[in-house]
Formats: C-alpha cells, structure tokens, sequence
C-alpha cells in the first residue's frame, strides 16, 4: 500500500473520512468554472471528450473518470444536416434526462441548443447504452421547479447563471 492508500487507512481507522475522489472531482469541477477551466473545456475538452466517451464506453473523458453523470448527445445540425455530438453533463428526472445549455455562461446560447430545436430527434450514449430520445425544451415554470435539483447535480451552474443575463435552455430528453 502506498502512502497515501496508509494514510487514507490511518485515518478512516481513526474515524476520519477521506475522499480523495471527491476531493478530486470538486476541485475539477470547480477549475471547470473558472475562466481558464472555461476555455481548456470549450477549446480542448469539447473536441476531445465526445471520441474519449464513446471509445470508452462512457467511463472516461478528458479529466479521467467523469466527475459529473455525463452523456454523449448526438444530433442533426440544422444547417449541414450532419450529425454533431456534444459532451453533456445531465440530471435525472424520473426517467427523463435534463441537460442545460449553458455555454459556460457566455452571453451566446451552444449551437447544439439551435440544432436541438431543429432537429429534437436525437441519440444519447449513456454508461456505453445508446438509445434514442426525443428533446423538447422546458418552460419556465418546468425549468423553475427543476434548477435547484440542477445545480445540486451540476454545481458550475451557479457560476454559469451569475455570468449572462440570458435564459439558459433546459431540455428534457425521453428515450423513445
């Protein structure tokens, strides 16, 4: 056992928890919204993390294991008719799949979310299960009811609203 596997052990023993894995996946999940963390996402991540998730069967993306429940969405690009995936961070509702449109906060919505409205047939790869769903968009009462349970699932949300004053989509995916 390492040094840290002991120390872990010494102090669980001691009654102490030790979540080097949470620890891990609140810092990622914290430089994700920062500006740097921004830009390494929206330039880096979100070309690399779609071909990493689907090679993996949805265990893996650019930071090793998602620290978020992540899905793969695939959809019709309302202009080139070709298939565009993006990586996506979600919460459950039921047996509903909500995913946000948030860019990161910037003041233009994701060009995924015009697609989506184009074209609400879509594929979604889920823990390496693919399945189609259909996408409809919430309306503000229905995206009121959810968001506290949104930002519990996917905390940088709450960096991402104090950063535009837009209205940030909410799309409720249900498997067909």
């Amino acid at each position: 056992m390492g040094l840290r596997g002991r120390r872990a052990a010494g102090l669980a023993s001691r009654g102490h928890r030790c979540d080097l894995g949470g620890v891990y996946a609140r810092w990622i999940n914290w430089f994700s919204a920062t500006p740097l963390g921004s830009w390494i996402v929206k330039h880096f991540a979100a070309r690399v993390d779609p071909v990493l998730f689907r090679l993996s069967g949805g265990r893996f993306t650019s930071t090793g294991v998602p620290t978020l429940p992540m899905l793969a969405l695939t959809v019709t690009g309302r202009k080139s008719g070709r298939a565009r995936t993006v990586q996506l961070a979600y919460h459950r509702d039921g047996d509903d799949l909500l995913v946000v449109a948030s860019a990161m906060g910037q003041e233009r919505h994701p060009a995924w979310r015009y697609n989506l409205e184009a074209h609400p047939q879509v594929e979604v790869i889920l823990r390496g299960e693919s399945f189609r769903a259909e996408a409809k968009v919430l309306d503000d009462a229905e995206k009121a009811r959810v968001w506290p349970a949104i930002r519990q699932t996917i905390p940088q949300m709450a960096v991402y609203e104090q950063r535009t004053a837009r209205n940030i989509r909410v799309f409720r995916l249900r498997r067909r």
